[in-house]
């Protein structure tokens, strides 16, 4: 889906106007467009398929030698993401530490991050965005398990409303082998580790 530039700018010039501001004062002149330009990336994820990155893993049967995949899990930490709180159309930022357990497949780690901006691209909040990771990871890859966790600061916790500047969130989503509570356990250790 591709975002309608000329009619957010349109709208940002109305909003700027309802709030009773000037929009044709030099320092607001080009501020409709710059929005419609951050929306159009923020909101890069609307209508994409998040499972796209992982499309091509690598199976068994075709890939390296049995011995060389993975019989543990495959954590990636550390993935920086930005969205957008559908509430209250205020930005969060935060990390994602995304761990799976292959089963007969595996893909390329650069696919696990992607995911993540696929999904935190569209009006979005956290609990959900880290449920989706996981479905999508454990599905895609048909993954003997998945973990997800979200550590995310939100402006609309830290600028308005509760005015917490130094709170963060912090979600976790499983599934499989992973909802397991001793084995989910391990591999949170794993993420909070030293690398």
């Amino acid at each position: 889906m591709t975002v309608d530039r000329e009619r957010v700018a349109e709208l940002t010039r109305e909003l700027l106007l309802a709030i009773g501001e000037d929009p044709d004062r030099p320092g607001l002149r080009q501020t409709p467009d710059r929005v419609a330009d951050m929306l159009a990336e923020f909101f890069s994820g609307v209508g994409e398929d998040p499972a796209a990155p992982l499309a091509h893993p690598i199976s068994v049967a075709q890939g390296p030698a049995p011995e060389t995949l993975p019989t543990g899990a495959v954590i990636v930490r550390d993935i920086r993401f930005r969205s957008i709180c559908e509430h209250h159309l205020l930005p969060s930022t935060g990390r994602a530490h995304v761990a799976y357990l292959p089963g007969e497949r595996v893909v390329g780690l650069g696919a696990l991050p992607r995911v993540v901006e696929i999904l935190a691209n569209r009006p979005q909040v956290q609990e959900r965005l880290g449920e989706q990771i996981a479905d999508t990871l454990f599905h895609s890859l048909d993954a003997r398990g998945v973990v997800v966790v979200l550590d995310a600061v939100h402006q609309c916790v830290t600028m308005r409303g509760g005015r917490q500047p130094d709170s963060s969130t912090v979600t976790v989503a499983a599934r499989g082998e992973l909802a397991d509570p001793a084995a989910r356990a391990e591999i949170i250790a794993l993420i909070g580790g030293a690398s």
